[in-house]
């Protein structure tokens, strides 16, 4: 009798286990869509825009571009082990290369570019678009 209830405890920690790692995974496609990037989130009053799209997430790999259209997103990559959305690419255009990083929360990207040879960090974020 005492082997039959410690075999139904562990079917149950087993069913409980899996339940819980479904009800974790995180759709990264929430990414996927063109998004409006807001380079200065601290004036309200301005309309300093920029934007990425993304086109494809696959795994741990995000395509696109961003910025502005032919700015082709390179290295990008998506990081979800502690149960939120993290993004980084590189981009580069004819005044030098990007280091871009972000986070998703509640419908919105949070991120920073960090412009290599210009000697500046932005700090963005960025709101999906319908279409």
């Amino acid at each position: 009798m005492k082997t039959i209830q410690v075999f139904v405890c562990c079917i149950i920690l087993t069913i409980s286990v899996q339940l819980q790692a479904q009800s974790e995974k995180i759709d990264t496609n929430v990414l996927i869509g063109e998004w409006q990037l807001d380079m200065s989130p601290e004036n309200t009053t301005d309309a300093n825009f920029a934007k990425m799209i993304i086109t494809k997430v696959n795994n741990n790999e995000l395509k696109g571009s961003f910025y502005r259209d032919g700015v082709r997103i390179r290295e990008g990559r998506i990081n979800t082990q502690t149960g939120i959305i993290y993004g980084a690419l590189v981009s580069g255009d004819n005044s030098g290369e990007y280091n871009t990083s972000f986070y998703y929360k509640n419908g919105k990207l949070y991120g920073s570019t960090h412009a290599i040879g210009r000697a500046f960090l932005a700090v963005w974020t960025a709101t999906k678009q319908t279409n």
